[in-house]
């Protein structure tokens, strides 16, 4: 089988009919827009998961649907090495992530008081 589906290598990483729709997958720096887009030994394939960017090498296509050892063996992983975090920069919190502080619960509810007013 020379020509596969980008579905058949992302079968570990997550939906991948839901990556292509996105715009989250290229093909040879292309975006691919149809989640039948075939592929062929010697493509690239970038993938963009959540907070990193996978970069895959098609080797082969495969045969039939298989597991994660079976599959790893279809690409070569291009993706580089992340930079470690310190602790630090793990526990660092954007404004407006997870849940509010016992402060901005404050500020809400002043907030709210405040707005119960003006009516």
């Amino acid at each position: 089988m020379a020509e596969l589906a980008p579905g058949a290598l992302l079968v570990n990483f997550t939906n991948p009919a839901g990556l292509v729709t996105e715009g989250r997958v290229r093909v040879n720096k292309l975006k691919v827009d149809k989640p039948s887009q075939l592929v062929r030994p010697g493509d690239v394939l970038t993938i963009g998961l959540r907070e990193r960017v996978r970069i895959l090498e098609v080797l082969q296509g495969g045969v039939r649907r298989g597991g994660a050892p079976e599959a790893a063996l279809l690409f070569k992983d291009l993706t580089p090495i992340a930079p470690q975090r310190s602790p630090a920069q793990e526990a660092e919190r954007l404004p407006g992530a997870g849940r509010p502080t016992k402060k901005d619960r404050r500020d809400m509810e002043r907030f709210k008081r405040e707005d119960e007013g003006d009516y």
